[in-house]
């Protein structure tokens, strides 16, 4: 959890707010190939792609 405020301080600190919505992107990328890879809707999801 330290990282995660460790970051929004950089963010607030040097005015880098552009950053949030591609770190959200990238956030949710990453959840979807967890999901995806073990789940019964891996096919669903990789017709997606």
């Amino acid at each position: 959890m330290e990282f995660i405020k460790d970051l929004f301080k950089f963010m607030a600190e040097r005015k880098k707010w552009w950053l949030t919505p591609i770190i959200i992107l990238l956030l949710l990328l990453g959840l979807l190939i967890v999901i995806g890879g073990g789940s019964a809707f891996a096919p669903f999801i990789y017709t997606l792609f």
